[in-house]
């Protein structure tokens, strides 16, 4: 994992940074009885400081659009047989909507063509599954900062999670990241892949990219984003379907 000036597991904290380490999703040191009580007191932690302690973050790797792979696997869910998606593959995504809810100001609803017609970010980057391969693609979608600045984030926001339409068992797929994750200029919604709309095998209309993370993290189909101050509600508390099945959750490389 790349060292910042802010990071997981590498900052030396006093004060007000102890409240960062929250946000950037230092579970270890949460659980320290010393640390939740200073949580405690510091809830009213406003969105300006953390932004503030979130700057500075590293970059992914992004590469020239001639190292694109020829072929970009599809795995995991690729063709979600649940009928509600199937109807919306049917009309061409014209009445999906993502839903942004939970510790947010100002709950939202945007349609396809809406995310489209917002500021995008494009991002050629490798992407690293946890089966052992990798392939290079190409991805455009609106910074998912933006949309959260937009919601409002409430004081006790710590993590954002993603709800998806397809099914892997019994379940649907979830996903989450924290703030520190949330807020990074290369965490996009992409609804276009190398230049055209995604396609289904790849999670339309929108996937997560989270660049920093590897595959199982990157979330196809998502459908809505809840913000949360907790994971433990969210099945079986370990922040998503296969960290629920002894992945790590921070996935990060």
């Amino acid at each position: 994992m790349s060292r910042t000036l802010l990071s997981r597991r590498g900052l030396i904290v006093s004060g007000t940074a102890l409240g960062g380490l929250w946000l950037a999703g230092c579970d270890r040191l949460s659980q320290a009885p010393e640390a939740a009580k200073f949580l405690d007191r510091d809830d009213q932690l406003n969105m300006s400081a953390q932004r503030l302690l979130l700057a500075g973050q590293p970059l992914a790797r992004e590469f020239k659009t001639s190292e694109i792979s020829r072929v970009f696997k599809a795995n995991g869910s690729i063709a979600p047989q649940d009928p509600a998606y199937l109807a919306l593959v049917q009309s061409r995504f014209a009445n999906w909507a993502l839903t942004v809810t939970g510790l947010v100001q100002r709950p939202l609803a945007l349609s396809l063509a809406q995310l489209r017609a917002l500021p995008a970010r494009t991002q050629t980057t490798r992407h690293d599954c946890v089966e052992g391969w990798s392939a290079i693609g190409q991805w455009t979608g609106p910074q998912l900062s933006g949309l959260l600045r937009t919601a409002g984030l409430q004081p006790h926001a710590r993590y954002v999670v993603f709800h998806c339409a397809d099914t892997l068992g019994d379940s649907r797929y979830y996903e989450s990241i924290d703030l520190f994750d949330a807020f990074h200029p290369q965490t996009i919604l992409a609804h276009t892949m190398n230049g055209q709309p995604l396609a289904v095998a790849h999670g339309a209309p929108i996937r997560l990219r989270v660049e920093r993370q590897l595959g199982y993290k990157q979330a196809k189909y998502v459908m809505g984003i809840e913000v949360t101050n907790s994971l433990d509600h969210i099945e079986g508390g370990g922040g998503g379907y296969w960290e629920d099945r002894g992945y790590e959750w921070y996935a990060g490389i």
